[in-house]
């Protein structure tokens, strides 16, 4: 048994405090054995080994585990867990087999919701005792709000999708007036006034889809290709107009009549 020492005072009886030469005797103390443990009570100090046990001392046995049946839903489920585990740590036992993260669990015992910080032998859990796990109210509600944000974004994206292939449609179609203006072609000045205007009534049809962060870029992107694509028809519409028209004729050979036949019929009688 470790041998224990007191510290008197003297300093006038005050114990607010060591002085530095009773500390100094501290540290000699400590190095030849002696240890001084936190409430200002020196000790003898004892030999550890490498784990840290005491010198001597039998490491203490691990406690024993115990099977609890937790009831979820229609199904019952048997964990194996420690005899002086958290109400925490079973959920985290239970959650590859319920399907529900610890934080959206309820565990229940005796008829009273058990916090993750609670251990089960303080509550008088132990081998066969039974349990009731539900799902978390709030979880619930998280849950239907994910849900409907996922459905969200993908309404989102199929809209988006179907814009983006009628705008390939008609960026090729820019394309093409382009090429043709570009070579001296003048087009209907209808074609490219046509354009513009469908290519605006889907800018308000992407204005009018709802984005968040993760459809916003996309939304964007395709907002930038109308955007592009009318700039672009705009400067076609100037060139165009300053082309001229070119009319094709097409030069008939007329021939001159040939005489009338006539028939001279024999009369016989």
């Amino acid at each position: 048994m470790a041998r224990v020492m007191h510290r008197s005072s003297s300093d006038g009886g005050s114990s607010s405090g060591w002085s530095e030469a009773a500390a100094a005797a501290a540290g000699e103390e400590e190095r030849a054995g002696w240890e001084v443990r936190p409430s200002g009570m020196v000790v003898q100090a004892r030999d550890r080994g490498a784990d840290g046990a005491a010198a001597g001392v039998p490491p203490r046995p691990p406690p024993p585990e115990i099977r609890v049946r937790v009831k979820y839903g229609a199904a019952t489920h048997e964990v194996a867990v420690s005899s002086i585990a958290t109400f925490g740590e079973l959920k985290k036992a239970l959650a590859p087999r319920t399907g529900l993260q610890p934080s959206e669990q309820l565990v229940t015992y005796k008829g009273r919701e058990r916090k993750n910080s609670e251990f089960l032998d303080r509550f008088g859990v132990k081998n066969k005792s039974k349990l009731v796990v539900s799902e978390d109210p709030a979880s619930l509600e998280r849950r239907y709000i994910e849900r409907q944000r996922n459905a969200r974004i993908q309404n989102a994206n199929r809209a988006i999708g179907a814009i983006a292939l009628e705008l390939d449609k008609l960026a090729d179609q820019v394309t093409s007036i382009e090429k043709s203006v570009s070579g001296g072609s003048k087009v209907a000045e209808v074609q490219i006034t046509t354009l513009i205007e469908l290519l605006m009534r889907h800018a308000v049809k992407l204005e009018s889809i709802p984005a968040d962060a993760d459809t916003s870029s996309q939304k964007n992107l395709q907002a930038k290709r109308v955007q592009k694509c009318v700039e672009a028809l705009d400067v076609l519409k100037v060139s165009n107009g300053r082309l001229q028209t070119v009319v094709v004729t097409t030069k008939w050979e007329t021939f001159d009549s040939s005489p009338p036949v006539t028939t001279k019929w024999e009369i016989f009688d």
